[in-house]
């Protein structure tokens, strides 16, 4: 989606994952908490967050993943941007197909943090923590379910009509 509109992928997992592997204290304190399916605190997210978008100034918009994951980070995220985000896209899938789908991401990637006790924490902390901020964006009337069960070529469809509907 990224390359199709010209906006800059700003990859929360990501970003986690390459400060995970730095030999810095906070490193390590985020490699620790991913391990047992916790969620980083807002302040560092946000940090990182910003950080990678003001590295990009020539941007003509963003794609923000896994973000925020709290309701202390989608307030603050406003705060420290100046406005909120133009829509948010939630795809709707079963835990099954999750655990499923990370198990194989965790394979082809020989990722750590993608073994089924860990992937399901993760999930279940999300649900806990996403509801207020699926709560939140919804009242601002910037949330877009999208069913995402479906082929990837399918799910992106759907998410190609939500992105040129606000254009």
């Amino acid at each position: 989606m990224a390359a199709k509109y010209g906006f800059c992928h700003v990859g929360l997992g990501q970003l986690l994952r390459q400060e995970a592997q730095r030999h810095t204290q906070r490193g390590r304190r985020i490699r620790e908490m991913m391990l047992q399916g916790q969620l980083v605190p807002t302040g560092i997210v946000l940090d990182m967050v910003n950080d990678n978008m003001l590295s990009r100034p020539e941007s003509r918009g963003f794609l923000i993943d896994g973000f925020p994951r709290e309701l202390q980070q989608a307030k603050e995220f406003e705060r420290i941007v100046g406005r909120a985000p133009s829509v948010v896209i939630v795809f709707d899938c079963s835990m099954e197909t999750m655990v499923r789908r990370v198990l194989r991401r965790g394979q082809l990637e020989h990722r750590a943090d993608d073994c089924e006790p860990a992937i399901r924490r993760r999930l279940e902390t999300h649900y806990t923590s996403c509801e207020p901020v699926l709560t939140f964006y919804q009242h601002k009337n910037l949330l877009r379910h999208i069913l995402a069960e479906d082929a990837p070529g399918s799910i992106f469809a759907r998410c190609c009509s939500v992105i040129e509907s606000l254009q």
